[in-house]
């Protein structure tokens, strides 16, 4: 698998890799080059010391449960 080298310097990791790592955006990475001149990818710590977006912690977090349909008349002030 392949990709190409921006004009700043920079590449996509594949997907298939970034899967097989479990990385996530914002995980931090390292990278060295063994002897045979190969270079290696390493994900640093753990997903867990990312920080949560805002929409990550209120997820899952409502009590209420709405319809389509009264959600939007209360949006649109119909009621």
């Amino acid at each position: 698998m392949s990709t190409t080298l921006t004009s700043k310097g920079q590449v996509t990791i594949p997907k298939q890799i970034r899967d097989a790592l479990n990385m996530v955006p914002g995980c931090a990475v390292d990278f060295a080059v063994n002897p045979n001149g190969d270079v290696v990818i390493h994900k640093v710590g753990s997903r867990t010391s990312r920080k949560p977006d805002r929409f990550e912690t209120a997820r899952g977090k409502a009590d209420i449960k709405w319809r389509t349909e009264d959600l939007m008349a209360m949006l649109r002030g119909e009621g």
